[in-house]
């Protein structure tokens, strides 16, 4: 069955809605400048992936409250300021196929405006008490930090174990999804337990989204026919070229280690690396990892008893490795 994030969202339209108008409410400022940027912002936003794990967490662990809509816009708040912040870092002039904050009004202008959204999620959970979810999000975007710095590290010698990988996704990306659920379970009011079991449920669903991630770069795009190598050419260690490099003998490990070094910006090169990864099968090795951690994340959220919204989280932990793009 093919999963449609429309459907999947469609119990929780209405709370989106909502969601939406308290979200361009926290964005606003006195300031044109910045009003004119957040602006921009909300006109370019996703799946809203993340606002659905909050409101399907609190819907499966109590009901969704005044709390929940709070939490929704905190974590999106946080969120959103670390990827203005991700691509002034990366010099990133794209984001979800429009230009980049910093690609429109420069580095400078782009850390400030990170730095206000910070500011307004910080205030959001403040103002109204809600210290339990600063406390959440607070530790994610201390992970996300440690995360990031911890890739930035091992990406210079390219000496990244399979362990080391998986601890930098679950701080970059799992934890974050890992907050969503937390955050979603304590607005409803739910146990210390309850929240914990969220957390993880969320956190074994971010890693199998981000090996889904990392599975795409090998993988051929619909849209040109062939894998875009993105990673290479980033000098990102993912999970498929570990275990490639893992299994190659001493001489041929150094070669490829040259090739994305020094040579990632030539696309025969990187050709060539993508069809080793192919051929050593990592991409299989990844593949049933990725399937691990969403059984995983399924086998915990079994625990809760049957109902429409746990069967909406069920799907939705099923689209997070079954999307396309």
């Amino acid at each position: 069955m093919k999963l449609d994030i429309d459907v999947i969202k469609a119990p929780i339209d209405k709370h989106l809605d909502e969601f939406d108008r308290q979200f361009k409410i926290a964005m606003k400022s006195s300031v044109p400048l910045l009003d004119i940027i957040t602006r921009y912002i909300v006109k370019r936003k996703g799946k809203q992936v993340r606002p659905m794990f909050v409101f399907f967490s609190a819907a499966l662990c109590g009901g969704i409250t005044e709390s929940t809509y709070r939490a929704a816009t905190l974590i999106e708040l946080l969120h959103t300021a670390t990827l203005v912040h991700d691509d002034v870092v990366d010099d990133s002039l794209e984001r979800r196929g429009f230009f980049s904050i910093n690609a429109l009004w420069k580095n400078k202008i782009a850390v400030l405006v990170g730095d206000f959204l910070l500011s307004r999620g910080l205030l959001v959970a403040v103002d109204t008490g809600e210290f339990e979810l600063l406390k959440i999000v607070s530790n994610s975007v201390r992970e996300m930090s440690e995360g990031e710095l911890l890739q930035i590290e091992k990406a210079r010698n390219l000496d990244i174990e399979e362990d080391i990988y998986f601890e930098i996704i679950r701080k970059k990306t799992a934890t974050l999804i890992a907050s969503c659920c937390a955050c979603g379970a304590a607005s409803a009011g739910a146990d210390k337990e309850t929240i914990e079991k969220m957390y993880r449920f969320g956190e074994a669903t971010g890693i199998a989204f981000q090996l889904k991630d990392d599975l795409f770069d090998y993988e051929k795009s619909a849209a040109i026919g062939k894998p875009q190598g993105i990673d290479i050419k980033e000098k990102k260690m993912t999970l498929p070229l570990i275990y490639m490099l893992r299994n190659l003998k001493y001489g041929e490990r150094k070669r490829v280690i040259n090739i994305v070094k020094n040579h990632s910006n030539n696309p025969e090169k990187v050709a060539e690396v993508i069809r080793k990864v192919n051929d050593s099968g990592g991409i299989a090795y990844s593949h049933l990892k990725m399937i691990d951690y969403q059984q995983e994340a399924l086998e915990m959220l079994m625990a809760f008893p049957e109902s429409n919204t746990r069967d909406s989280l069920e799907n939705l932990c099923k689209y997070m490795v079954e999307r396309k793009k």
